[in-house]
């Protein structure tokens, strides 16, 4: 059986993605600096390729999954960010990696590139809710409680990728582990072998997930800390009974998928096979056929017998681009209105154009730099993943 791809209806949500205007909110919080080119200009498509071919070797494009067409169609590699961050890492002779994806994409880039290497986010608006939701100073005043409590010494922190190099320096500087959605169940288990509780950042709902339906821990051994609530809104005995003490953060975008959405597609498509992102919500992970990072969704879907009916529950842009690559399966997106990653579609062709428009006149824009002390720190939790059996 076949399908037509049929856009999800759109929101007020969608008026995010034209990528223009300033979110004094995000990770950044800036207006991209500089005239970037109309969005109606017909040479874009030209300009890039001019552009890219002008710079040569010099620049290495690293394009997201969640990116818009019109951006990843100029990739030298796609992929999820730590995959991206470590292509970065494989080219030592570029001397620009342009990195369209997110700030903190763009963070770990550095970190783990060369000194000499200097890596450009085409819009330094375009950050990631889910890693503000982690602020340095409240998960300080977290461990500060912890230490109060005296069970800091059994706590061992881990966090998802999706964090900022304030927040891995962090955990780097506590002999802990970042983690990705598809090795997570790898670094809880050596962060138990280290101590009796994990801390676990910014994402609740991955690290809820790992433990339950991977590890075998129970949802009476998660709490859930929130830092705008004294002592995060639990109790001296729920933090030292906790196995897994998680941060309260989430993905905007995983996050709008519930239980209903799970309900309405199966009674829509008999036979639909449900797949979902581990950053859904426990009730929706539960209820979904197949779980996995972004890498596992791609293989999935590619691996299906023709005709099979899929929904899938991850970023729109991704979902779209499978659609269009398997036109002999039915696939659908689990909700039935938009949902971009509004942020990580703040990087559209005139921003991209203008950085390598930039860096072929001599100029470096948007530069992003990690300091030395906390690239150091976040360089170590990173190495101890790459260390994971």
């Amino acid at each position: 059986m076949t399908s037509t791809w049929v856009e999800p209806s759109n929101t007020a949500t969608a008026l995010l993605l034209l990528g223009r205007g300033t979110d004094p909110a995000s990770e950044a919080g800036v207006d991209c600096p500089g005239d970037l080119p109309s969005p109606s200009d017909p040479d874009l498509v030209a300009r890039a390729m001019a552009a890219k071919l002008a710079l040569g070797d010099r620049v290495f494009v690293l394009g997201h999954h969640y990116q818009r067409d019109e951006v990843i169609q100029f990739a030298d590699v796609t992929g999820d960010s730590f995959k991206l961050a470590r292509e970065a890492a494989a080219r030592p002779d570029a001397e620009f990696i342009v990195f369209c994806g997110v700030h903190f994409m763009a963070e770990s880039a550095d970190i783990l590139t060369t000194a000499d290497q200097k890596v450009i986010l085409p819009d330094l608006a375009a950050g990631c809710s889910m890693a503000d939701m982690a602020v340095l100073s409240q998960v300080e005043t977290a461990w500060d409680l912890f230490e109060d409590l005296g069970i800091a010494g059994d706590v061992v922190p881990v966090t998802y990728m999706n964090s900022s190099a304030d927040i891995k320096g962090f955990v780097g500087r506590n002999k802990g582990v970042v983690c990705t959605s598809s090795n997570a169940k790898r670094a809880l288990d050596w962060a138990f072998e280290q101590g009796s509780k994990v801390f676990f950042l910014p994402d609740q709902h991955l690290g809820r997930n790992t433990a339950v339906l991977e590890m075998g821990l129970t949802l009476d051994d998660c709490v859930l800390y929130d830092p705008h609530k004294p002592h995060g809104g639990l109790t001296p005995e729920q933090l030292r009974d906790a196995k897994m003490i998680l941060w309260r953060g989430h993905c905007s975008v995983h996050g709008r998928f519930t239980l209903s959405c799970v309900e309405e597609v199966r009674e829509r498509i008999p036979g639909v096979n449900v797949l979902v992102h581990p950053e859904c919500r426990h009730e929706v992970v539960t209820a979904a056929d197949y779980v996995g990072s972004t890498e596992y969704i791609i293989k999935t879907v590619e691996a299906a017998p023709a005709g099979s009916a899929w929904a899938i529950g991850t970023e729109l842009n991704l979902v779209r681009r499978l659609a269009d690559a398997h036109p002999d399966k039915q696939i659908t997106f689990l909700e039935r209105t938009v949902c971009y990653c509004s942020t990580m579609n703040r990087i559209d062709l005139p921003h991209l154009v203008w950085a390598l428009e930039e860096l072929v006149a001599g100029r470096t824009p948007n530069q992003i730099t990690v300091d030395p002390d906390t690239s150091a720190f976040a360089r170590s939790a990173l190495d101890q993943m790459l260390a994971l059996p």
